[in-house]
């Protein structure tokens, strides 16, 4: 079988990660650092591509990395309009959706379809997003809120929380297709999701500030509360609160998980209730994500930087462990999921999509 070559590219704030697979091996990974003085002049995110792209190809030429060879180019997606999972061709409307965020969002991520695409035409490849964050696969139920007209949507880590829940299966001798699973990511911001048979049919909304507290964000609260605390504060400072200024940062100064769970392990009494309510709030959302699954679950899965902690995972694990075994799964899969969705589509495993331009669920037909 052909060891197809994939180049994947997830752009993040100030970086860009790179990395170079044949077939399931990474060739090389990197962080390319872009000059933050640089970034902040950019008006818009997308104005960032032909500073980050000289960058990265600087860095090509340098450790004389040639992608002539390369079989396919896969950028992160983002800030398009929802759709399901899967993996989507980059083609024009994709192009053009990212870079003008269509869906409202801008994050570094929209740069990923824009970057891969433009390699791609250079050695005349295919390039493709894989599971973007604008994933939408929320079951009819999950959509509704008790405000006609107002309705939920998600944006959650879903490249690896699919991929993560993907290689559970796998190692369970099973299809992704074949099993429930609740599945967390669990890092500067939480997804807690439920996957019945290979679809993600409820989880939180990490953009709009659903779910539980979290290093950057509040995490939710009563909305009459919030009316109340935010009548004497501006629009914009309330929007960074669900997704840049609240959570740990409210709290206590710093979106550093670590020194949080140090200084709580330290006796600092307001690091310690913040750490455990963040912890508690997880547990919350992880037994409403077993009742969707009518308690049905092969397995919790941990995903994400912090469950690098031991006190996190026990935690989670003797508040959960009876609805399912509780399986960490540290750091992230993001540029093995990227590259594996490609090459599951040039094996033909899996076809590649079509991104039309419309969301995929547009409210309710009556």
């Amino acid at each position: 079988m052909k060891e197809y070559k994939i180049f994947t590219v997830n752009p993040g704030s100030t970086s860009t990660k790179i990395g170079l697979f044949e077939g399931d091996k990474c060739v090389f990974s990197v962080n390319v650092a872009h000059d933050a003085e640089i970034l902040k002049q950019c008006a818009s995110i997308s104005d960032q591509f032909p500073y980050r792209k000289e960058t990265i190809n600087a860095f090509l030429i340098e450790n004389n990395i040639d992608l002539s060879e390369v079989d396919a180019f896969v950028g992160r997606g983002g800030s398009i309009l929802a759709v399901e999972g899967g993996v989507y061709l980059i083609n024009q409307i994709l192009f053009d959706h990212a870079r003008d965020a269509a869906n409202g969002v801008q994050h570094p991520a929209q740069l990923g379809p824009q970057i891969a695409k433009e390699y791609a035409d250079k050695y005349g490849k295919p390039a493709f997003v894989v599971n973007p964050p604008d994933t939408d696969e929320l079951c009819d139920l999950a959509r509704m809120t008790g405000i006609k007209g107002v309705y939920r949507s998600v944006h959650m880590h879903a490249l690896n929380l699919k991929e993560t829940a993907i290689r559970h299966a796998h190692s369970m001798g099973k299809k992704y297709e074949e099993c429930n699973f609740i599945v967390c990511h669990i890092g500067g911001g939480i997804s807690i999701s439920a996957h019945l048979k290979g679809r993600m049919c409820d989880g939180n909304d990490i953009v709009g500030g659903e779910g539980p507290l979290a290093p950057t964000r509040c995490g939710s609260i009563p909305v009459a509360e919030f009316l109340r605390y935010a009548k004497d504060i501006e629009p914009g400072e309330l929007k960074k609160l669900c997704t840049r200024t609240g959570g740990f940062v409210n709290h206590l100064g710093t979106s550093d998980a670590k020194e949080v769970e140090r200084r709580a392990m330290e006796g600092d009494k307001e690091a310690e209730r913040v750490w455990n309510a963040m912890i508690y709030q997880i547990n919350k959302c992880i037994g409403s994500m077993a009742a969707v699954l009518h308690g049905e679950v092969d397995g919790i899965l941990l995903g994400g930087g912090m469950v690098r902690s031991k006190d996190l995972v026990e935690k989670i694990t003797e508040a959960c462990g009876w609805i399912a075994p509780v399986y960490a799964y540290p750091g992230e899969f993001e540029l093995e999921a990227m590259a594996s969705g490609a090459i599951r589509v040039l094996r033909g495993e899996e076809e590649a999509k079509i991104y039309q331009g419309v969301a995929c669920w547009n409210g309710f037909d009556e």
